[in-house]
Order: structure tokens, then sequence, then C-alpha cells
């Protein structure tokens, strides 16, 4: 049986709009469950503060799959930002960046009852300031595709490519990547969301979020496609 797949969300959204993917998944023959964030979950987070509770409810979802499922193991999956905070997740180092997780003990690393870790349009690099503190500790302790007992894939749509008449397009890639003139989802350009050892895949005409009447991450079709690394 295949094992449970944890869906973490990307920055700002809620678990609902996460439920096309999660038909998608179990359709395809792989049980899923999608954190259950709302909204105001990411308030804490704002301005690239600690990403603790997003940690820990992530944790609470993935030790509950496992009880169910009666497993020791999951596949998570993350979309956008869900994608790097999932590597925090995975990780044996203390994540003490911000003054205010000193204090805080966060769930026990990951690596140990993570077999696949998918990320979908993840900026795993990105120049905005906001984001840097996290992502630099991210990608300063574990870089790449850093646990070579875990299966890395890194899936990011070429559908946009960023034209100065395209503002939010435009510069989102750019500060994203420092260039606003390349391709990308919409939201985040290829060269930010691929790992060095991972499998990395560009899918074309995918979008970052759901949009009506065309494709993203969680489209049945395109779930179909990326899902065949969860097996």
């Amino acid at each position: 049986m295949a094992l449970p797949t944890v869906i973490l969300p990307g920055y700002l959204a809620g678990a609902q709009p996460y439920q096309e993917m999660e038909d998608a998944l179990i359709e395809a023959g792989f049980p899923a469950v999608t954190v259950p964030l709302h909204r105001y979950d990411w308030l804490p987070t704002v301005g690239g503060r600690s990403v603790t509770n997003i940690i820990k409810a992530l944790d609470a979802t993935a030790q509950r799959a496992m009880i169910d499922h009666d497993c020791h193991e999951i596949n998570l999956v993350g979309h956008s930002a869900g994608g790097w905070i999932a590597r925090i997740y995975l990780g044996e180092s203390p994540y003490d960046v911000h003054p205010s997780d000193r204090q805080r003990t966060l769930p026990r690393p990951a690596r140990g009852h993570v077999n696949t870790l998918v990320t979908l349009g993840t900026p795993h690099t990105s120049q905005e300031r906001w984001t840097r503190k996290n992502l630099d500790f991210v990608n300063q302790t574990y870089p790449g595709a850093f646990y070579k007992d875990i299966n890395y894939v890194c899936v990011v749509g070429k559908a946009v490519e960023g034209r100065k008449t395209d503002w939010f397009t435009y510069n989102s890639y750019k500060m994203t990547a420092g260039q606003g003139n390349v391709w990308g989802d919409g939201v985040v350009p290829l060269s930010v969301a691929h790992l060095e050892g991972a499998r990395n895949i560009t899918l074309d005409d995918v979008l970052h979020s759901p949009r009506r009447n065309a494709l993203w991450y969680g489209s049945e079709t395109v779930v179909k496609e990326w899902s065949q690394c969860l097996a």
C-alpha cells in the first residue's frame, strides 16, 4: 500500500484550496491529507518571522497520518513556501535564527519518517529581504538535496514569461531571482525552484496557484505527472 502523503500549503494559504490536489492524489492511489491551516495561522510568520507554529502543525498532521495508516513513514508535499518550510522540518540542527525560538522546542527531526519530499513551485532561494533569514538558514544548514536517504523532487511550472507589461509576474520574478524577464509559473521563476542533487522537473503550462480554466500543481492531470515520484 502507498504511504500517506501530507500536503503543506503555501504562504498565507489555508487548506481549502488544496482539496483538489488531495482528491487527485487519492484518485491516483496515494492516501492524502492537507495540514489543516487557515490564513490567520500564517500571521505570526509575516515579515520573515519564525515558522515554528507551521512546523508544529505539519508535525501533528504527519503523526496523525502515520497512526491512521498504521505506518512509520510519510511522503511530504510542500507547495510554494511550504517546500522550504518542509526542509526545516526534516532537519536536525536547531532552528534558532529568531530570538523567539530560543525558548521553544521544535518537534523531533522528521528525516526519520519522511520517505519523499516533493516541492511544488518553491522558491528555494530568494532576494526578498523578509524571507532571507529563513532561507539563508535552510540553504546554509541543509544545502541542496541534503539527506541522501530522502528522495527529493522539485517541480516547477513553465507557464509565464516575465515581461514589464505584466507588473506582478515581472516583479515577483525579480524580487525572487534578481531578474524579471525569465520564465516561471507566474510567481516563482524556474531558476530558484530546483535543488542540486534533487530530481528536478519542469512542467509546461503549469501555473503557481489555482485559476479558472488553467492548470496548476493541484490539477488532476498535473498531479498524475508528479505523483509518480511518490510510488
